[in-house]
């Protein structure tokens, strides 16, 4: 968790999304006066930017959200390096080569993640078991109990999104990978993409109704 008061509201409106300086205040235990002097620096400084919004009573309120410059705070691990790579595959091997890559990529990825949750009890434990797996990889995972036993497991940042939006394969294989290692009782959907403009990528995962073990 970052140290500064600045980098603490950056994490939160980046994990979050969009937030009142109220929020933000009760979020960093600091006043009011506090909250709102430091959202003020970090928008001159042209990292977050507000919108006022119209609710059903009362006066518009002011909601914070990270701009570009912000979101960039929190990199895409060796972007450029990469983007590079990815063009040369495609150049050399053509789009079978990169889709071969992409395949012995997910196989690695895979085998790491089934030892790791090969002693989770159960579907809850594997979630979180994941989702710490993907923190520590840089993608601010987070997950939550929805009700009836399913499960959402969110993604804040992507460390390689321009590599994914390059090569859009990779997000297949991620989704792919998921439901593999959550096991054939689950069932894994995609609800948030960040490619399709989503402030986050979010998986919902539930039981698989009349599954036999």
């Amino acid at each position: 968790m970052p140290d500064s008061s600045a980098e603490q509201i950056l994490y939160f409106l980046k994990s979050r999304g969009p937030q009142t300086t109220g929020a933000v205040a009760v979020k960093l235990r600091l006043s009011q006066v506090g909250a709102r002097k430091h959202l003020q620096n970090l928008q001159s400084d042209g990292l977050i930017r507000f919108e006022d919004r119209r609710e059903q009573v009362g006066r518009p309120k002011r909601y914070w959200s990270l701009t570009q410059k912000g979101h960039a705070r929190f990199p895409d691990a060796h972007a450029d390096l990469t983007l590079d790579l990815i063009e040369s595959v495609r150049a050399v091997f053509g789009e079978s080569g990169l889709e071969q890559l992409i395949r012995d990529r997910e196989k690695g990825a895979l085998r790491t993640y089934l030892d790791a949750l090969s002693g989770c009890a159960d579907l809850k434990q594997r979630v979180s078991k994941l989702s710490q797996m993907r923190s520590a990889e840089g993608y601010m995972a987070e997950w939550s109990e929805e009700g009836g036993g399913s499960f959402l497991l969110a993604e804040n940042h992507c460390p390689v999104c321009a590599a994914a939006t390059l090569c859009q394969g990779l997000c297949r294989s991620e989704l792919a990978m998921f439901r593999r290692v959550l096991g054939e009782d689950a069932s894994v959907e995609r609800v948030d993409h960040i490619l399709a403009g989503a402030r986050r990528c979010a998986y919902r995962i539930a039981p698989r109704t009349g599954h036999q073990p």
